[in-house]
């Protein structure tokens, strides 16, 4: 078989007839919202508000799904924590880029970045873990996860989470970071998460992989043994095919579900909802592909992918989104505001303390995951006060 005829093999295998009709869904709806921008300025019609939200709903669900076959493809072919990486980052990035940019655009922002955070933690560390960890544990019983590296993410994630939102409260002016305590944050974040990365990607990467034998040959179709740079070279096509075609259909949930923003504003100011409650709708929607992932990886056992995923997301939010904010007000001149209320820093403290006493055992059970569930039963409870 030539070259040629492998890579068109390859290229067949993976861009299917249905990965082509999501992304021709998935960027249609797009370029259609983006052309029914006046019809859909506020206040919108009911009826019309009503179905376009379900229709975007609609189009982010299939989408989500291709992102999740794509994502898992690559988990087996690279293994963990690598495969995870992928479809981490890709959201975070784009996520991250997306709200760079409404800083830099017309209005006042100055507390997107904590909001769009602070959502974004409650719902991986008590939403997605608490479902995960729950219908595991059912399936499986207990699940044995790697202590090593579910403690290195909560040890980073209590020092970026205290800069991100309890520090500003304590040392800044107004919600605020000075513009020198910035340059520091700025700085230690970075180095922080980039220190991380390169130990979670080289002389740790098995402290993140499943310590079950039993999980961890399965979940591997990979060359057994191979290293990182053994297995791209070997399945070069396939990897940067399914990783293109991974970012290309999550582009789409993310582009699809900042553009229903203010339609969730609209809809629910009509229904006297909390205005946070459109955030906390948002961040669950461009989250979506990674919480059915995580969910899907605690059905088959694989509970460290679980901690992968979600703790490994909430990582690279916050070592991303801080810096690349505070920096984009510094050169124009915006406030930032990060310090959260009392009450959010409260359940944000619970959660992380939660977490830590979670994972802190060799074990997790379904009754970690409905405990973690309750806790963001009780932030939502708290929208509404």
């Amino acid at each position: 078989m030539t070259v040629t005829s492998r890579l068109g093999d390859t290229a067949r295998t993976v861009l299917t007839p249905a990965a082509w009709l999501r992304l021709a869904i998935g960027w249609g709806a797009v370029l259609a919202l983006a052309l029914a921008g006046p019809l859909l300025e506020p206040p919108v019609p009911g009826p019309l508000l009503v179905g376009t939200l379900a229709v975007i709903v609609g189009v982010i669900l299939l989408c989500a799904f291709g992102v999740v076959g794509e994502a898992e493809h690559l988990a087996r072919r690279l293994g963990d924590p690598y495969g995870s990486l992928v479809l981490t980052l890709s959201i975070v990035v784009i996520e991250v880029v997306l709200i760079s940019a409404v800083m830099l655009g017309p209005g006042d922002h100055a507390t997107i970045a904590r909001d769009s955070v602070m959502a974004v933690s409650m719902i991986i560390l008590c939403a997605v873990v608490g479902l995960s960890l729950l219908v595991g544990g059912m399936r499986h019983g207990d699940l044995e996860h790697n202590r090593t590296g579910t403690s290195s993410y909560l040890a980073v994630l209590v020092v970026l989470v205290a800069l991100a939102f309890a520090l500003p409260a304590a040392i800044g002016t107004d919600g605020s970071y000075t513009g020198g305590q910035a340059v520091v944050v700025v700085a230690l974040t970075v180095v922080l998460y980039a220190f991380f990365l390169w130990r979670q990607t080289g002389a740790q990467a098995d402290d993140f992989r499943e310590v079950d034998p039993r999980v961890r040959q399965d979940s591997a179709d990979g060359d057994v043994g191979a290293s990182l740079g053994e297995t791209f070279a070997a399945h070069r096509t396939e990897i940067l095919l399914r990783a293109g075609l991974l970012v290309v259909t999550v582009l789409p949930i993310v582009l699809l579900s900042h553009d229903m923003a203010a339609l969730l504003d609209d809809g629910l100011g009509r229904l006297g909802a909390p205005a946070a409650l459109s955030g906390l709708l948002i961040a669950c929607i461009v989250f979506l592909p990674e919480s059915i992932t995580s969910v899907r990886a605690a059905l088959a056992g694989e509970v460290q992918r679980v901690s992968n995923l979600c703790h490994g997301a909430l990582v690279s939010t916050v070592g991303l989104t801080i810096p690349a904010v505070l920096v984009i007000g510094a050169l124009t001149g915006q406030q930032v505001v990060l310090a959260e209320s009392p009450a959010n820093l409260l359940l944000l403290g619970v959660a992380l303390v939660l977490s830590v006493a979670t994972f802190a055992g060799r074990r997790v059970t379904a009754v970690h995951g409905a405990v973690h569930l309750t806790v963001f039963a009780v932030y939502v409870l708290a929208l509404f006060a």
